[in-house]
């Protein structure tokens, strides 16, 4: 294609929110009746095309409507390999910077790797003017989130964070629940998840190199992580236990639960945290201490100022690793609490819904059960719920389908602004979500000078720390701010 032609294409796709001053062919002129010409169509590539990769880029080509042209992983002879064969004409790469400085038509791109190279892919392909698609969370990082959320608005990016249950249409029934005052005024949250399902709370596993696959790009999976030999039962799952690598359980699923009161309270940053660990002991009266793992199962309490959804401030509990909440007054003992999700509770009713939004139910004082919306139990069986509404559950509510409809309608145009995970939305959720992780991490820390009774530990961050959003900064333990950003390998800066 002629470089002049095509920079016109890409500008149209990135920039037609001005539309309104350019002049358009119309298709039939172009190519006839029901002609779709290629500038109509959207190039996008992949960074990381297995398994979640893989139903990402899928979800994106909205059924072969658009182009896929590059691929890129760190080992296509893995789950990579499904995707090629769903995208043959697409090319390989392995690694993401030498696919986007030769694929100059590339238009956006979906991100989900690990957790860890979310932000070095990410602003590798922003600051050559791709819209990007990145999965959650959508940062390893505080300072890589507020990063993201300011160079997408800076670049004029299309942007979607990959937590799909943000555009379930159920949060529409939860949001009217919200908004009716059904359940009056709002003081206390909880969230949680059974996970992990990966090993955490052990120790982490030695490097091997004799045991590296041979066709997998070690080097490139670590990106900005330090230099390491090969280490098994990291790729391409395990690396989430790890905080060199992955964000825990909170990371793995928080901005999937706590996306749903996140976004019906119109909820800002919080103010302050506070956490407490489960400990595993090998040896009697002998803690474990991995500081470089995250823990078997946690507690984290959010602190929010009210909004204009609730008049009072909320107080957001999260747990993991199977600690579930407690039943409220208003939800009925016969009811089981789910493995995961979410309760919002008020001083007339409670709301509850399940991970992705799914299973809305609605509690209130002397009333039945209210229950609405899309649930698992109608999906599981046959011939209750209508073949729309299981292919929305399969697409994963079009939440990569709307991400590039507002590519190609533009930055800010309507479809860009009813994104619903936008890093203007998601920016500010995944910085609240980390900020647990910061408290967890700071829960781990001791002086190595001093002990206390019969020997044991002087732990030196286990306090609520109170946090400056603005400045992106713990302000009554500054060994904590360690945690907001990390340490890049060389050639790998941000």
């Amino acid at each position: 294609m002629n470089k002049k032609i095509n920079k016109k294409r890409r500008d149209f796709i990135k920039k037609s929110a001005l539309a309104s001053s350019i002049f358009i062919i119309p298709r039939h002129v172009l190519g006839g009746s029901g002609f779709i010409s290629p500038s109509d169509k959207l190039n996008i590539a992949a960074i990381a095309s297995g398994g979640k990769g893989g139903s990402d880029i899928l979800n994106a080509s909205v059924n072969g409507r658009e182009n896929i042209i590059a691929l890129c992983d760190v080992d296509f002879s893995g789950d990579a390999a499904n995707t090629v064969k769903k995208f043959p004409k697409a090319k390989l790469y392995a690694d993401f910077r030498k696919m986007l400085d030769k694929e100059k038509d590339i238009d956006a791109v979906t991100i989900s790797s690990p957790d860890h190279t979310h932000a070095s892919a990410a602003v590798y392909a922003m600051d050559r003017e791709k819209h990007v698609y990145i999965q959650k969370p959508l940062t390893h990082n505080i300072k890589e989130a507020r990063l993201l959320t300011n160079l997408a608005r800076k670049k004029k990016i299309v942007s979607q964070m990959g937590n799909q249950g943000a555009s379930n249409p159920n949060q529409d029934i939860m949001q009217e629940w919200i908004d009716s005052g059904k359940i009056g005024s709002i003081s206390n949250i909880h969230v949680w998840t059974s996970r992990p399902i990966w090993p955490q709370g052990v120790h982490p596993p030695k490097p091997n190199p004799s045991l590296k696959p041979k066709k997998l790009n070690w080097d490139l999976w670590l990106g900005p992580a330090k230099k390491t030999d090969y280490t098994p039962n990291l790729h391409p799952f395990n690396w989430r236990g790890w905080w060199e690598y992955g964000t825990g359980a909170l990371g793995d699923m928080g901005c999937h639960l706590m996306d749903i009161p996140f976004k019906l309270l119109e909820l800002k940053y919080p103010r302050d945290v506070e956490c407490s660990i489960g400990t595993v002991f090998t040896k009697m009266w002998s803690p474990e201490y991995i500081p470089e793992g995250c823990p078997p199962s946690s507690v984290v309490q959010l602190s929010f100022d009210s909004t204009k959804k609730s008049n009072s401030p909320i107080k957001m509990t999260w747990s993991d690793g199977g600690i579930k909440p407690f039943h409220p007054d208003l939800i009925p003992s016969s009811v089981d609490i789910e493995d995961e999700g979410v309760m919002i509770i008020g001083d007339k009713g409670v709301i509850s819904c399940y991970d992705k939004a799914l299973n809305p139910m609605l509690y209130l004082k002397g009333e039945s059960p209210i229950k609405k919306g899309l649930h698992i139990s109608d999906l599981m069986v046959e011939g209750k719920v209508d073949d729309a509404m299981m292919k929305m559950y399969q697409d994963e509510f079009g939440h990569q389908r709307k991400w590039v409809d507002a590519c190609k309608a533009g930055f800010n145009s309507k479809e860009h602004v009813d994104l619903t995970s936008s890093f203007d939305f998601s920016g500010p959720l995944t910085e609240s979500v980390l900020l647990g992780n910061v408290a967890i991490r700071s829960y781990l820390l001791r002086d190595p000078k001093k002990k206390g009774m019969w020997g044991s530990p002087i732990w030196t961050g286990r306090k609520k720390l109170i946090w400056d959003a603005e400045n992106m900064k713990i302000t009554n333990f500054d060994d904590a701010n360690q945690f907001i950003s990390r340490v890049y390998r060389k050639g790998w800066e941000i």
